[in-house]
């Protein structure tokens, strides 16, 4: 089982290198707070919010995968390079649409890091209309 990596709130973190480690690393969910049943609902995920991840060759971000509880939506990855390459700094983000059936959903991206790891977000609760 791998080690499961969470967001701490950097605010509260002393060192800028700690600071930008736990936010590069982090995914965050953004949508809306209400979905239409049975409608495409578009759901995005970012990587970071403060500090940028390299992308080279032996350290980048490989994938994206979104989840509703424990049912996995939607995956996306990403080949070492697709952000220029060469240790060249981006924010991986994906835009999944995803068509809600149940009357709500509680959405959780985990992201994967070559170099560090498995990396979870805050879960997202969506009221479905």
């Amino acid at each position: 089982m791998p080690v499961i990596n969470r967001y701490e709130d950097i605010d509260q973190v002393e060192k800028e290198a700690k600071k930008d480690y736990i936010d590069r690393h982090s995914p965050f969910v953004h949508c809306a707070e209400r979905a239409a049943k049975n409608e495409a609902f578009a759901v995005t995920v970012k990587m970071g919010k403060e500090y940028s991840h390299p992308d080279d060759m032996d350290h980048y971000i490989k994938s994206v995968q979104l989840y509703n509880g424990q049912t996995l939506l939607a995956e996306a990855s990403f080949p070492p390079g697709s952000l220029g390459g060469n240790g060249a700094k981006g924010n991986v983000e994906v835009t999944f649409n995803i068509v809600p059936t149940d009357s709500t959903l509680s959405l959780t991206a985990m992201s994967y890091c070559t170099k560090h790891g498995l990396w979870e977000s805050d879960s997202v609760a969506v009221e479905v209309q």
